[in-house]
């Protein structure tokens, strides 16, 4: 395949890579296509320069280069990015996902996060000592692009958003500049952080709270056919909202998966996913969460005692690399009967066996932090809904993104307004909807931290002129 990028100047990078620590690579080079993929299958892109960071001074070198170069730049953590603005065509892709140690204390229940770690690094280390912080739902999501978006989890509920349990970073800004950020240390540069998307600079490493949590937690799915989707999804509805914060109870409509806990008679077929999680005593758990199991006729039942680490890598078969996806995104304060029965009909039609939608219910703690403490806007939110469009011909793209489409219009209606920033697959307006009473202060802190908005390849904010 022949190489087509933008020249870059010999003389303006000539020893540059001599001075990294990490490896740079240009097209061409043995590692360059293994180095430029990104998960989404969907995009294809060939950055002119790929900085494999290794530390701090890589990330300083690579981010003066870019600008004072006038290249785009394209931040990669160490996750999935369904927007694919991890990379980009002919600028400077700086590749973090060498970057991941995870520092635990025990007894000060923090943690020091490098920007490359995935969730599986995290709960590694964290779980050693019986703690945690809540984090998404899947083991192969990065820390760092989860964190600046918000992040929302299991554990949302019980000890908030991600973002409410980060107490510092170190970043690198647009002028090259290591900075620390805190509540007491350039504070606004942090309050934008903490939802903000990579807007205002390269986070290199986080800092959290942790708590106790597992080693063992009781968790799982009830499984119910298709046909009793609607009077399912109402139980589940009318169960949380009376349910505590240890609680969490999503949804999930899809084709049936192989998993083994499913007889094969059922695989491929129309099934709703009830996946409880109960951040407490197992015990108690098992009483809070008897309605749910207790309920109707499912086919199976696979909740019960499971190790913490485990069951956040329970769904990772469900999203592996290279696949194609497209996603779209509403948060409801509530589950109206018309929008479950617009998401069941929906479900009904799914483009493909690999698709489905989603129902995770948040609320309960982060639900109490005000909604201009933090970027992350969102407070009203008791569910975060994401339609996971995937496939794997690309002849099926139209197709497929036109379905999403649609059925993120049928459910506008019945939606707060707000959707989750980590969940845009692309630019069609929606960073106004991701960051909503916040996106004037946001414009303000980037106007200056990055007046010329050098971290652009993001759900991007404006500087403010």
């Amino acid at each position: 395949m022949a190489v087509t990028t933008t020249p870059v100047d010999e003389g303006a990078i000539d020893g540059f890579g001599e001075g990294l620590r990490g490896e740079l690579l240009r097209p061409g080079d043995p590692n360059y296509d293994e180095a430029r993929a990104v998960w989404n299958g969907m995009i294809d892109r060939r950055p002119a320069l790929i900085v494999r960071a290794m530390g701090v001074s890589d990330v300083m070198a690579a981010v003066n280069l870019a600008r004072e170069e006038d290249m785009e730049l394209a931040v990669h953590g160490g996750g999935h990015n369904i927007a694919g603005k991890a990379v980009c065509n002919d600028g400077l892709m700086l590749d973090l996902s060498m970057m991941r140690s995870v520092r635990v204390d025990p007894e000060e229940r923090t943690a020091r996060v490098e920007a490359g770690a995935t969730l599986a690094d995290f709960d590694h280390e964290a779980q050693a000592f019986g703690l945690a912080t809540p984090l998404g739902i899947n083991s192969t999501t990065g820390v760092a692009g989860l964190t600046l978006g918000g992040g929302f989890g299991w554990l949302t509920r019980r000890y908030g958003m991600t973002v409410d349990n980060l107490r510092s970073v170190d970043i690198v800004t647009a002028n090259g500049e290591l900075r620390h950020a805190s509540d007491d240390e350039n504070s606004d540069l942090f309050w934008g952080i903490r939802g903000g998307s990579g807007n205002f600079g390269v986070v290199t490493t986080f800092e959290f709270d942790l708590h106790e949590v597992g080693p063992e937690i009781l968790s799982g799915p009830v499984v119910y056919a298709g046909e009793d989707a609607p009077d399912v999804i109402r139980h589940v509805r009318d169960f949380n909202e009376n349910a505590p914060d240890e609680s969490a109870v999503w949804v999930v409509l899809r084709k049936a998966p192989p998993l083994p806990f499913l007889p094969e008679d059922v695989h491929g077929v129309g099934v709703v996913l009830v996946v409880t999680f109960y951040a407490g005593d197992t015990e108690e758990g098992e009483e809070v969460l008897a309605p749910i199991r207790e309920y109707g006729d499912p086919i199976a039942d696979a909740v019960g005692p499971h190790q913490y680490a485990a069951f956040q890598q329970a769904f990772d078969p469900l999203l592996t690399e290279g696949a194609r996806n497209y996603w779209k995104s509403h948060n409801f304060s509530e589950l109206s009967d018309d929008a479950i029965d617009t998401a069941v009909e929906y479900a009904a039609d799914l483009p493909t066996p690999l698709s489905e939608i989603f129902f995770g219910q948040i609320g309960g703690e982060m639900a109490r932090v005000p909604s201009d403490a933090t970027a992350y806007p969102h407070r009203d939110a008791e569910y975060a809904m994401n339609v996971h469009t995937r496939w794997e011909d690309p002849a099926t793209d139209d197709e497929c993104i036109a379905w999403s489409r649609e059925f993120f219009d049928a459910m506008a209606p019945y939606a707060t307004g707000g959707v989750y920033v980590n969940f845009i697959s692309e630019d069609e307006g929606e960073e106004s909807l991701a960051y909503g009473e916040n996106q004037d202060r946001l414009a303000e802190i980037k106007a200056e931290y990055d007046p010329e908005n050098l971290f652009r390849m993001n759900q991007n904010v404006a500087p403010a002129r």
